[in-house]
């Protein structure tokens, strides 16, 4: 069962407490801020041993450390994470968290910390295949009820390739590098992070239009510590760590 975590950026500790959700006191009569995540969103979250890591967790506390407020980090699943915060049974949402019309009815974003969109991987020794018009009658992977799934779906008449469906990325992937697919059709920030891990890809295309992803607050309700948050997000793109970061976790 996940652990709830318990950040103290001002000590630089991290202690494992008991899950649940709400604003909490640290012993110092400090306030420690409750906030809900997914951890099977790489590389935005996701568990590596005992630790929860990824863009979002690094990003979060890289944000506490520059403003000094200390947090929890609360694993709920993603679902789970967005109704309590709803409830107010925790204080923030960070989990790659698309921003959109709807959730704006509910809650405050901080200003977007990543833009993410589709694009085209391809075998790493392969050099023949530079652009969509490549495609032309040649099978394409592509991973059911993925933005990479819809683009490709909506282009690939006018391109003239065929789609080739997969439950997961990994199958995905193992048919592009094996030549049965000539490309597939993915997320940006999860085919860059399968990249940098040395999975035999390359992407050869820009982004196409995406999704931007915040950090979200109860609507209303939490005005002093989306500041903060938007304070320091603007400092850790400002000072080089936003770009650090990112290039932790994401390869072309």
């Amino acid at each position: 069962m996940f652990k709830k975590i318990l950040t103290s950026v001002l000590a630089g500790m991290m202690l494992v407490c008991a899950a649940g959700c709400g604003a909490d006191t640290a012993e110092d009569g400090e306030k420690v801020y409750v906030v809900a995540t997914d951890t099977t969103f790489a590389p935005f979250e996701f568990q590596d041993g005992t630790e929860f890591v990824g863009i979002d967790m690094d990003l979060l506390a890289a944000i506490a450390e520059d403003q000094g407020f200390k947090y929890e980090i609360d694993v709920l699943g993603f679902n789970a994470a967005v109704q309590a915060l709803e409830v107010g049974q925790c204080d923030a949402v960070i989990a790659g968290m698309s921003i959109t019309e709807e959730r704006q009815q509910k809650f405050d974003f901080t200003e977007p910390y990543f833009d993410s969109g589709v694009v085209m991987a391809i075998a790493k020794d392969n050099d023949e295949i530079k652009s969509y018009e490549d495609l032309k009658g040649k099978n394409v992977a592509v991973k059911t009820g993925t933005e990479g799934y819809t683009f490709a779906d909506s282009v690939k008449e006018k391109y003239g390739f065929n789609l080739v469906t997969f439950d997961d990325s990994a199958n995905m992937y193992e048919e592009v590098k094996i030549g049965n697919a000539a490309a597939c059709f993915e997320d940006y920030p999860v085919v860059g992070y399968a990249i940098s891990q040395d999975i035999g890809l390359k992407i050869v295309t820009d982004k196409e239009q995406g999704s931007s992803y915040g950090i979200a607050v109860k609507k209303g309700e939490n005005a002093e510590l989306l500041e903060m948050l938007n304070a320091g997000l603007a400092n850790v793109r400002a000072n080089g760590k936003y770009d650090e970061i990112i290039n932790k976790y994401i390869s072309e």
